[in-house]
């Protein structure tokens, strides 16, 4: 499954949610670390889940840009 994250850059640090999960979050000094963080986060929440017999929640975000043009 292919969940979409939102990495958001702290003062020390970077954040990464995803809207699908609900309370799963991870920190990391770079982007990677950050990404393999919740990476992490994320296996080891879902892996709570299951052992509450807690359905996996299935990702139904959908990610896009929208471009504007840089005014002078």
């Amino acid at each position: 499954m292919r969940y979409p994250i939102i990495i958001e850059k702290a003062k020390n640090n970077y954040a990464a949610y995803s809207p699908d999960v609900p309370g799963c979050v991870a920190t990391g000094k770079t982007i990677e670390e950050v990404k393999q963080q919740f990476a992490e986060a994320l296996e080891f929440h879902f892996e709570g889940l299951r052992e509450d017999n807690e359905p996996i929640p299935q990702p139904r975000t959908l990610l896009d840009y929208i471009e504007l043009p840089t005014s002078a």
